[in-house]
């Protein structure tokens, strides 16, 4: 995926401009535009659907209430990808008492998808494989560390830049690059086995 134009971070820009001014249904546009991400973000978190409606639209009731101070120092989708990531990430502490089920969706393998082995003529033997590189990627992802596995995700299936993934994680590129280079290494080292 690509990181937003420019022309759609104006429109944001203007947006956001209309909301501060008072302009209520400005801000519907917004969630219109952005609804379908947050709520897929949220879920990528949060595992049940329906509970992730209802986050991803607490997340954009605390950006609607932020939205007064935002500054625009990032791109709002920036902004707001941060808060509604946060705002999972509470809702997961919230429900920790809970045992949580952090398999990856199957859908979220869709990155591998290029690998030639998940392509080509289908056999048993090759459908089988590619259900256990569809798996081995969906346990190696699950076991990454929180840090890791938020910056393999949103560069992975969100398409966010590095420079996007810093400010909605708030921390420093490089820390990024590292994350991500780390959670590449340990998901290639638990598929290398199946792709020998």
């Amino acid at each position: 995926m690509k990181s937003h134009s420019r022309a759609s971070e104006q429109l944001d820009e203007d947006l956001v401009l209309r909301v501060q001014q008072g302009d209520k249904s400005a801000y519907d546009l917004l969630v219109i535009k952005y609804q379908h991400k947050i709520v897929q973000l949220v879920n990528r978190y949060v595992k049940d659907p329906s509970e992730s409606q209802d986050v991803a639209q607490e997340a954009f009731i605390k950006a609607y209430r932020a939205l007064g101070s935002f500054r625009g120092e990032s791109a709002f989708y920036t902004w707001l990808y941060r808060i509604a990531i946060n705002t999972a990430k509470n809702y997961l502490m919230s429900r920790s008492r809970r045992n949580v089920d952090m398999q990856i969706d199957v859908q979220d393998a869709e990155v591998y998808e290029n690998l030639p082995q998940l392509h080509g003529q289908e056999t048993p033997e090759r459908e089988l494989l590619s259900r256990e590189i569809v798996e081995t990627i969906k346990s190696a992802i699950a076991k990454l560390p929180e840090e890791m596995r938020v910056a393999i995700m949103l560069r992975e299936f969100e398409g966010m830049s590095y420079e996007e993934i810093a400010q909605a994680m708030d921390c420093p590129v490089g820390t990024v690059r590292s994350r991500i280079f780390r959670a590449r290494e340990a998901i290639d080292s638990k598929l290398n086995p199946l792709l020998d």
